[in-house]
């Protein structure tokens, strides 16, 4: 019976560690957070993530950044690969979604930190 019970114990708190990465994972980004967009190197605009909005970046060679509930994506580019659409979004300090073709970065600069030193995949 005692067996049983450390098993509860241990099966309750894997939960509420889980729950509890989870949460720290996917909260918005600090008011101070933004995206900084650079274009041949150069900064060309800073959108703060604590405002939803969608941009065009570009003129013929064209990204649109979608940034909504304090995170930034690129959402539709007409680049060949669309890795930078495939990244997803973007919301915690130093992540970043790189356009090749275009020379399109997107950095977050000023929010939140990750909570992990290094990902690995």
């Amino acid at each position: 019976m005692k067996k049983k019970r450390l098993w509860d114990l241990l099966l309750a708190g894997s939960i509420l560690l889980l729950a509890g990465i989870l949460y720290l994972l996917s909260r918005p980004a600090g008011d101070g957070a933004w995206a900084v967009v650079t274009i041949d190197g150069v900064e060309t605009a800073r959108y703060a993530l604590s405002q939803d909005q969608t941009v065009t970046l570009g003129g013929e060679n064209y990204n649109i950044l979608e940034i909504s509930g304090g995170a930034a994506s690129v959402t539709d580019a007409n680049c060949g690969d669309h890795t930078c659409v495939r990244t997803g979004a973007v919301r915690l300090e130093g992540e970043t979604i790189v356009c090749l073709p275009h020379r399109l970065i997107v950095r977050i600069e000023g929010g939140q930190s990750s909570p992990f030193d290094a990902s690995a995949g």
